[in-house]
């Protein structure tokens, strides 16, 4: 028992070296200054905690490449999800300062009961079995669980965001330039840069229509994190331009 306990120490100390020593509790703070704030539904659910302890299942996230790969991955991450976590609604734009509000889409209408839940808004029952299956977790019978529980909730957005799926690239290969455009991606005006990863995640919405609103606050998060972290935001961050993967 000491040995597993000393084990877990151990894991906790490293995973703080690493994610840890650039997303710090203070950091984490000043990034999503209103998560707690009385007046959003996810109130108290998405603690420091949970995101360093849901990251210790993912060792290559927030700790790959270069400081800056790092910075502007951590950036992209959390620019993604808190505009899908929005409470603009509730505050006020463009301070970009309401993510994490909602833990859970706000309609329930889009794919229920596997509609959108946490920090990436998990959809689809094909996701939830692939995240559940990952993670450990029956999610398929279970899908509250990633709105119940922060760990588990974290924890499916990582795994969306490392995971590449059908002839989507994962988002941590786009933010860590790993990714090369095929053929048919370059004629689609896919190319790298954080305009892939919104087309990764909701391109039949928003990509290849123009400028969005939504596009542009997907944007807004990501470079206000940017200059938090101090690295810069890239090229190439819409995807006003592009078609969406399904296209």
């Amino acid at each position: 028992m000491a040995r597993f306990a000393a084990l877990a120490v151990c894991a906790a100390a490293l995973l703080l070296a690493g994610v840890g020593s650039v997303i710090t509790q203070s950091v984490y703070d000043t990034m999503l200054p209103n998560r707690d704030n009385s007046q959003c539904p996810a109130s108290g659910f998405y603690t420091y905690d949970a995101f360093i302890t849901a990251a210790a299942a993912f060792p290559s996230f927030g700790t790959t490449g270069s400081a800056d790969d790092v910075k502007r991955e951590l950036a992209a991450f959390f620019g993604q999800t808190s505009h899908e976590t929005n409470g603009t609604s509730i505050g006020q734009r463009p301070e970009f300062k309401w993510g994490y509000c909602f833990k859970e889409e706000v309609s329930k209408a889009t794919s229920p009961p596997y509609y959108g839940r946490g920090p990436i808004q998990l959809t689809g029952q094909s996701n939830y079995q692939q995240a559940g299956d990952f993670i450990g977790e029956d999610l398929v019978n279970n899908p509250d669980r990633v709105a119940q529980d922060a760990v588990i909730s974290f924890k499916t957005a990582m795994w969306f965001w490392t995971t590449a799926q059908g002839n989507k690239p994962s988002c941590q290969d786009v933010a860590l330039r790993r990714w090369t455009p095929t053929a048919a991606d370059n004629a689609a005006g896919r190319v790298p840069g954080y305009g892939v990863i919104t087309n990764i995640i909701n391109g039949g919405r928003e990509c290849g229509m123009g400028q969005k609103a939504e596009n542009e606050d997907r944007i807004g998060y990501y470079k206000r994190y940017c200059g938090i972290l101090g690295t810069d935001a890239g090229d190439n961050l819409d995807c006003y331009t592009q078609q969406n993967f399904a296209s």
